[in-house]
């Protein structure tokens, strides 16, 4: 299937339809679920300081949940974009360097250790810290031994490191079954239940990833020419991959800390959005950062359904989108 790619005007209309459609797709989250609300009543709900059941469901639970799904869903489509440019892996991902088993780590032994000591706030700093001591491990491993940071050296470390983290897991998991209750809602990945404070609390980091991603673009579309090209043109590339996995562990590591290792947002939203505006990333950015929101805020939309009255965590809904995409993509690259 050939790219459909758009002009410059059109690449500019459909990032604002994308926007456009990104708020609607917030305020559905918000309305609709297991309880139904039209928009008058949503906002009058909203405002309004009552206590009633409307209002602590709208302020306390749906207004957070889409928040988070926006948030969470921009910034693994971005960290997507960058794996999938520093290892030049079109299946790179978060889960790929390794980031979801470490935070998830991580998670589980401040549990196993402290236990009931720990809130939700310092679990997710717990996760933040994990993912990024996990992406800077896989990143001193790719770069060990002659030659330097290689593609396959980086995927076959961040694999290994993956495993082993999600081995120990387990184990740690199966000797406290206290520690299993706790963490196994956390590990399958949600945004249900995740107060605002929460949130607040990350996107300071998100955001300055985000800016520093846009500020990489020029640089990444100079490395996609190849690395002997990039340095004859000046570019210091171990600098340029050293900040990539730095703005990496912001973004995958602050969305895992947050809502849990939701997995194929950061393969799925790259690959949709260069078919429409080519390999530019000054465009893939921008693109995926909407479209990620709208495709997690979306996909947490289906879940509530899925299972009426129980709600499915995201991270399901994503797995099982994702799954047919993953292969459809392995199809094409063979036939190629």
């Amino acid at each position: 299937m050939e790219a459909f790619l758009l002009s410059r005007n059109q690449k500019l209309v459909v990032l604002v339809v994308g926007v456009c459609i990104l708020g609607l797709a917030m305020i559905a989250s918000v309305l609709y679920g297991l309880q139904n609300f039209n928009l008058k009543t949503a906002i009058e709900a909203y405002v309004s300081f009552n206590g009633s059941t409307e209002h602590l469901i709208i302020q306390n639970t749906r207004v957070p949940r889409a928040i988070t799904a926006a948030i969470v869903g921009a910034s693994l489509a971005v960290a997507g974009v960058l794996l999938q440019a520093l290892t030049r892996n079109p299946l790179a991902s978060p889960s790929v360097f390794g980031i979801n088993a470490g935070a998830a780590l991580f998670i589980i032994l401040a549990l196993f250790f402290f236990g009931a000591n720990f809130t939700f706030a310092d679990l997710m700093w717990v996760g933040f810290v994990g993912a990024g001591v996990t992406a800077m491990l896989v990143y001193a491993l790719g770069s060990a031994g002659r030659g330097g940071m290689s593609p396959i050296k980086v995927t076959l470390s961040g694999a290994a490191v993956a495993a082993f983290a999600s081995s120990l897991t387990s184990l740690l998991m199966l000797v406290d079954n206290k520690t299993l209750e706790e963490a196994l809602y956390w590990l399958i990945g949600s945004v249900s239940g995740r107060d605002l404070k929460y949130a607040v609390m990350i996107v300071p980091y998100l955001l300055c990833g985000w800016i520093c991603a846009g500020f990489m673009a020029g640089t990444l579309n100079l490395m996609a020419l190849g690395e002997d090209v990039a340095k004859s043109l000046g570019q210091r590339i171990v600098w340029v991959k050293a900040a990539i996995v730095a703005v990496v562990v912001l973004l995958a590591g602050g969305s895992v800390a947050l809502a849990g290792p939701i997995s194929f947002v950061g393969i799925i939203i790259p690959h949709i959005v260069r078919y429409f505006v080519g390999f530019d990333h000054r465009w893939i950015i921008p693109y995926s950062i909407v479209f990620g929101a709208i495709f997690l805020v979306v996909a947490d939309l289906i879940s509530r359904f899925l299972l009426m009255p129980k709600e499915v965590p995201v991270g399901v809904a994503t797995a099982v989108i994702g799954v047919p995409f993953v292969i459809a993509i392995v199809r094409r690259k063979t036939n190629g």
